[in-house]
């Protein structure tokens, strides 16, 4: 059963894919801002139960233990009491401190042999933890880097339409300027008629 972390994944790859390309175009496309904002405000607040579980077993490791010890405990406090009335009941001393001692050796073991488990147990569901953490970390890694990308490659298009603009304003200028090829103006030369006119002007 997957996560809800990963089904928003799969509708975040399902939304993209649904979304229409801009005109005149095959790359872009044209998203719902408030949708897509929505389903990654989800993706950062939703933390999967599986997380949960293995971080209050992790925290709780020392409860493990600690029941472990306690459980050791109670079977040998109960083995020592058992051997002591065998002890004290017992006509044969030597028999009673053997069987005693028995006892207690396998009380021990088997104390030891809880620990143990409790410790590997405590172990690997750490281990499963981080691995699992870490694998949900990875996917928002690769989530943000796409996001990244993207946001960079519209902005490199956005630049290259406007340098488009810029070049065409240029052409016309030039097009627009005298057949010398200036882009600036300039003052036309005076003829011999604005000349005579100038001096009748002034006489």
């Amino acid at each position: 059963m997957s996560s809800r972390i990963e089904q928003i994944i799969e509708e975040i790859e399902e939304y993209i894919d649904s979304c229409k390309f801009q005109p005149l175009s095959s790359t872009k496309i044209v998203v719902n801002k408030e949708e897509l904002e929505e389903l990654l405000r989800e993706l950062r607040m939703k933390t999967p139960d599986e997380i949960k579980r293995y971080q209050k077993i992790i925290s709780n490791k020392d409860a493990i233990l600690d029941d472990a010890k306690a459980k050791a405990d109670a079977i040998i406090a109960e083995a020592e009491a058992k051997a002591e009335r065998i002890v004290s009941e017992s006509e044969v001393m030597r028999r009673a401190m053997e069987q005693s001692d028995q006892l207690i050796e396998q009380t021990n073991s088997q104390a030891q042999e809880i620990y143990d488990s409790a410790m590997n147990e405590a172990g690997q569901i750490r281990t499963s933890a981080m691995a699992y953490t870490d694998e949900m970390l990875e996917n928002l890694e690769k989530i943000m880097d796409h996001t990244l990308d993207s946001a960079g490659q519209k902005y490199n298009n956005f630049l290259n339409a406007i340098q488009s603009c810029l070049d065409i304003v240029k052409k016309n200028r030039a097009e627009l300027a005298p057949q010398t090829g200036s882009s600036s103006y300039t003052k036309p030369e005076e003829t011999d008629e604005d000349t005579d006119d100038s001096a009748d002007d002034d006489e």
